[in-house]
């Protein structure tokens, strides 16, 4: 709970009676790897904090392709953003790439919280602010920049990763083959 405290209190401090609130309504739990924590078609309740581990989320096509959106590295939040909100399937799956310790709550717990603690609601607000920046940031990439100037500014934003996950996983977030993957990795050893 030290970890939650300590990110939750970065994007806005949280009084001790907010804390006494919130605290209560997470659990531990523990996604083993493979594991998923919101699958496919499911609607979201619980949102989760990210203590240990990595999950990746991704969509997969009718022809069962899989595509890599985001990958999330503790500390984080996870879980089924858009569902969660719009009570509406989800679309967007989160699987455990490696063994995970998680906080969870159930978001409706979460929300109701804000009425009475303001400081939460904006702690709720400013994550919201986080995904969307994330959003469009990750939209740009993908649509302008190369897959050799993507393939970098992966590497600045998940610099542990690498060694971390399947070459595939991260050529899927780059929207390249693992081939193409292989051929950005040796021209820039042969820099």
């Amino acid at each position: 709970m030290t970890d939650l405290k300590k990110y939750i209190n970065s994007l806005n401090p949280v009084s001790e009676i907010g804390w006494e609130a919130l605290h209560p309504i997470f659990s531990e739990k523990t996604l083993l790897k493979g594991e998923f924590f919101i699958e496919e078609n499911q609607v979201a309740t619980q949102i989760g904090f990210l203590q240990e581990g990595v999950i990746r989320a991704f969509y997969r096509s009718r022809e069962g392709v899989e595509y890599n959106k985001h990958f999330f590295v503790s500390p984080c939040f996870i879980g089924g953003y858009a569902s969660l909100i719009t009570g509406v399937p989800n679309q967007i799956i989160q699987q455990a790439l490696s063994d995970c310790r998680i906080l969870t709550a159930n978001f409706s717990n979460f929300t109701d919280l804000y009425k009475e603690h303001p400081d939460i609601e904006r702690v709720a607000r400013k994550l919201a602010e986080i995904f969307f920046v994330q959003k469009e940031q990750r939209e740009i990439e993908i649509v302008l920049l190369d897959a050799d100037r993507r393939y970098s500014l992966f590497q600045k934003q998940f610099p542990q990763l690498e060694q971390q996950i399947p070459q595939y996983h991260i050529a899927s977030y780059l929207g390249v083959t693992p081939t193409q993957l292989s051929r950005i990795r040796r021209k820039r050893l042969g820099r």
